[in-house]
Formats: structure tokens, C-alpha cells, sequence
């Protein structure tokens, strides 16, 4: 055993070394290190262990757990419609389609086209979101959206797993379980709450005092493994009751430390997790049906696309909407887990879940590809926004003498609210929808549109501002932002922050006098900041 685990840090060290040379994530050196050593030592059975699927599967509850301290139950309201709305939808109709597909067209059987279709539907939360929690993308407009649809298709687990049971038995009563199912939900839901809401904070308080680092990060693994516990106990699983124990946490002032005291154990434990879906690869089966695979695959992906594409639409922009469908096109984790029972109730035949499995697990390996390059693909595919500009009401007449801010970013927002304790005239030019309705809430002068277009501009009459600042956190857009804007006005009235010295060069070549260096201004006031408390 001491051997098998020396090799697995070793190839797993190996594989991402070599990844990394081509720039992709580690993930995928996980996966890869998993189907080594299940051929490398024969260790093909060593997934279906209990043990190891529940050690891999505290991966993902730690992982929800984090993601839970990230959202408080204020936050995880404002998201109501990505969470009930559009992840009902995308569950629904992809089921359904899947179903309609497999039993009317291509004549599987029933029970097993609806745990297919099931199947089908859920995407992979523990890659999507530990992705996006690196790169931060999990904050951007696509980001929540993504992360509201995998919040419901994690809570769909609940009634898929009752559903399963249904199907595994004729003697079910549907009624008496669907009560026991509430009464623990309110259970679940009761004792998480009342923890949370009376003892947490003064519990935590109590442990910090004793100025022991152990006992606060003991304290934290028993929340997170036992609130997930609770839930598994109560016919949940076992990361949703972690995500709520982490909702509660981030309503204290300890959620930080919270979340840095556990992100080691969370990583490698999904690294177990994803070192499993490696094991699952097996390659008698793919070249067996390589073609079906590769058919199933491609449909499974395009089918996927356009179903969260068109309900996410329905609410987004065009950009919003694609970088949502094609993070979430994959098929996830949880997938694996409901065909494995599926199988071990004789649902689905071992060829047909071999099929799956192998189809599934590809997907999850592309999964990572795809999200490194989402901006990307999305830049490449979509090259001019869809959306008109819209003009707020404080916009009503023709300006003149004022500032135009490009962006309402972080940056953009402090410059609004400077200029309107000031009483300075201005105009704001924002492309996100979130920000745009930020603004618009906090009753701002914004336009909704892309500041590279002229109709946009002119609606901010811009020949006629004192001044413009382009306050883009994008550097890729930023040269051309600026060249476009150098064309309509003289460089002087164009004032540019940048986040470093490399990003002001790529736009100097522009005769722009004003760029503010952000690292530059601000080691410049912590140095004065400094020497002023000396005087």
C-alpha cells in the first residue's frame, strides 16, 4: 500500500510538471495519474471501494463548504434566479429531452432512459468551481450564473436519488417517503439554522481565545464534516449540508480564516477525487465503442450548449449566456455516483454504464481545456455584442462640459461616487448587464453598450466632455478602447488607469499624456502614508 501511494505522489508530481509546460491545470494531471496507476497496478476494482469513494467525495464537501462561505444566505436570495429559475429549467428540459431521445428514438428502455437522462443533466461542480474559485471568474456575471445553476442541479440530487429508489422498487410508497423527506429537510434545515444563528459566533469566539490554531482548525473540520454527515444522514447529500454550514460561517467574522485554515485539506482531497475519475478510465471499452462514445460525447456537449444557452438568454447578454452553457456542458461527479447505483440496482446494464461512465469522464478531462480558453472561444466566436445601447433615465438631455467614465468596475464606482458628492457632471459606459443594473439601482447616469462603438459613444456626447476616463479592467480591450476613443477626441482630454508598468506601454504608442500606473500611485501614498506618521 506504502508502495501504490509513493508511486501515485510521484506520477501525479510527474504529470503535472509536464502539463504545466503546456499550460494546462492540474486537474487533468489528476485524472491522468489515476489511470496510470489503475493499469499500472492493476488497481481497475480499487474505485468501487467504499472507503476510498467516500474519502474522494469529502473532495467536493470541502470544496462546497468553501463555496458556502463565499455566498451568505443574503447573497444566495439575490441569486434566486439563477438558483430556482434558471437551474429548475435547465434540469427539466434537458431531462426530458434526453429521455424523449433515448426511449422513443433509439428504443432503451424506459427505466434506464430516465436514469440516462438524469445522469445527463448534472454538470461538474467540483472542476467548474475550482476553476473559476483560482482564476476568480466565480465573482464575474458568468461566474454566479454558473454557479446558481450548480447550486440547483446539487440540491436535484436529493429528488433524483428518491427516484432511483422508486425505480428499484415496486413497493415504494411514494407518499410516506416524500413526507419523511420534508420532515428531514426541516430538520436539516432547523438544526443548521439554530447552530448558526445562536452559537457560532460566541463558539467560535471561545475557541479563539485559547489562541490555539489546531483547535480552530479541528473546529472547523468538525463543522464541515458534520453538518455534511447530518445532511447524508438525513437522506441528503453529503455537500449540500456542507454548503449551508458554510453559508451559516460566512455570517461571522471568521469566514476567512475559516476558508484559508481548509483549502489545504480541500485540495487534496479533491486531488483523491479526481485521481478516482482517472481510475474509472477503461480502454477496452473505448476502443470497443469508440464510435458510440464519440457520438454520445459530441451530442451530449452541443445538446447541453444550447438548452443552458437559450434559458440563461432569456435574462443575458449574448457573451453572458455563452460563457455560462459552455462552462456548465459537461457531465459531473455526481452523474458517476447515480449510474454506479443505478447499476448495483440492476437500472442500467454494466455495457450501457461502461458507455456512460468513459463518456462522462472525457468530458470532465475536456472540461478544464474549455475553461481556460472560455474568454477566448467566446471572443473568437462572438465579435459583436448583441445589445443596443440603452440609455438610463438620468440621461435625458444633451450634456456637455462633463466626464465620461468607461467602466463601472470597483474603479469606475469610486470615481461615481467622488464625482457626485462633488457635484461633477458625468456620464458612465458599462458592457456587463450586472454592473449595469448595479448602477442603475444606485440611481447613475449609465449607458448599457460597448464603449468601442461609435452609436454608444455619441449617445455620451463625447466630443463635448471636458474629460474621459477609461477605467477598463480588461487589457486586452484596453488598447483598442483607447485607440477608438484617441480617434474622436485629443489625447489631453483622455486620462487612463492601468495596473502596471507593462500595460502602460502597450498603450503609449497612443500619445496619451495621462495614465496612472495603479501600483505605482499606490506605493507612492504607502511610502508618504508612512513618512508622514515619522513627522
Amino acid at each position: 500500500m506504502l508502495t501504490i501511494i509513493v508511486f501515485t505522489l510521484i506520477i501525479s508530481l510527474l504529470c503535472n510538471i509536464i502539463l504545466k509546460e503546456f499550460g494546462l491545470p492540474t486537474i487533468i494531471g489528476y485524472i491522468f495519474t489515476g489511470t496510470i496507476i489503475a493499469y499500472g497496478f492493476g488497481l481497475h476494482n480499487a474505485v468501487n471501494n467504499h472507503e476510498l469513494k467516500e474519502i474522494a467525495e469529502f473532495g467536493v464537501v470541502f470544496l462546497m463548504f468553501t463555496i458556502g462561505l463565499e455566498f451568505s444566505v443574503s447573497e444566495l436570495k439575490k441569486m434566486k434566479y439563477e438558483v430556482f429559475l434558471a437551474g429548475s429549467m435547465q434540469i427539466i428540459i434537458t431531462s426530458l429531452i434526453v429521455y424523449a431521445i433515448g426511449f422513443y428514438l433509439l428504443e432503451i428502455e424506459q427505466k434506464m432512459s430516465i436514469v440516462i437522462s438524469l445522469a445527463i443533466t448534472l454538470s461538474s461542480t467540483a472542476i467548474v468551481l475550482k476553476t473559476f474559485n483560482e482564476t476568480g471568474e466565480i465573482n464575474k456575471r458568468y461566474g454566479k450564473r454558473t454557479l446558481g445553476i450548480l447550486i440547483m442541479q446539487d440540491i436535484a440530487v436529493i429528488p433524483i436519488l428518491l427516484l432511483l429508489g422508486f425505480l428499484a422498487s415496486d413497493n415504494g410508497n411514494v407518499s410516506e417517503i416524500l413526507l419523511n423527506t420534508f420532515i428531514n429537510a426541516i430538520i436539516l434545515l432547523a438544526i443548521l439554522y439554530i447552530m448558526g444563528k445562536f452559537f457560532l459566533e460566541r463558539f467560535f469566539t471561545l475557541i479563539t481565545k485559547t489562541n490555539s490554531d489546531e483547535l480552530f482548525v479541528g473546529t472547523i473540520l468538525f463543522l464541515a464534516i458534520g453538518s455534511s454527515y447530518l445532511a447524508h444522514e438525513l437522506g441528503f447529500s453529503y455537500s449540500l449540508g456542507a454548503f449551508i454550514a458554510g453559508m451559516l460561517i460566512s455570517e461571522t467574522k471568521f469566514k476567512h480564516q475559516a476558508e484559508a485554515d481548509l483549502i489545504p485539506f480541500r485540495d487534496i482531497l479533491l486531488g483523491i477525487f479526481f485521481i478516482t475519475v482517472g481510475m474509472q478510465i477503461d480502454f477496452d471499452i473505448i476502443s470497443k465503442y469508440i464510435h458510440i462514445i464519440t457520438l454520445l460525447l459530441i451530442a451530449i456537449l452541443i445538446l447541453k450548449f444550447i438548452i443552458i444557452f437559450t434559458i440563461v438568454k432569456l435574462n443575458e447578454n449574448k457573451k453572458t449566456s455563452f460563457k455560462t452553457a459552455l462552462a456548465l456542458i459537461q457531465v459531473g461527479e455526481f452523474s458517476l455516483a447515480i449510474l454506479e447505483l443505478a447499476k448495483s440496482n440492476q437500472l442500467v446494464t454494466t455495457e450501457y454504464g461502461q458507455i456512460m461512465i468513459i463518456t462522462i469522464v472525457i468530458s470532465m478531462i475536456l472540461t478544464p481545456i474549455i475553461l481556460k480558453n472560455l474568454t477566448q472561444i467566446t471572443d473568437k466566436i462572438i465579435k459583436k455584442d448583441d445589445c443596443t445601447p440603452i440609455l438610463s433615465e438620468c440621461i435625458s438631455s444633451k450634456i456637455k462640459n462633463h466626464v465620461v467614465i468607461l467602466g463601472y468596475g470597483e474603479f469606475g464606482q469610486s470615481i461615481a461616487s467622488a464625482f457626485r458628492k462633488s457635484g461633477e457632471l458625468y456620464v458612465i459606459v458599462e458592457n456587463d448587464i450586472y454592473s449595469y443594473h448595479k448602477g442603475l439601482d444606485k440611481n447613475e447616469p449609465i449607458i448599457f453598450g460597448n464603449a468601442l462603438k461609435k452609436e454608444v459613444l455619441k449617445n455620451t456626447y463625447l466630443k463635448d466632455a471636458k474629460k474621459v476616463i477609461i477605467a477598463i479592467d480588461n487589457p486586452k480591450k484596453l488598447y483598442q478602447i483607447c485607440e477608438t476613443i484617441t480617434k474622436e477626441i485629443p489625447t489631453n482630454k483622455i486620462l487612463v488607469k492601468v495596473h502596471s508598468k507593462r500595460e502602460k506601454s502597450s498603450i503609449e504608442e497612443l500619445n496619451i499624456q495621462n495614465i496612472i500606473v495603479e501600483n505605482i500611485e499606490t506605493s507612492k501614498a504607502v511610502v508618504q502614508r508612512v513618512k508622514n506618521e515619522y513627522i
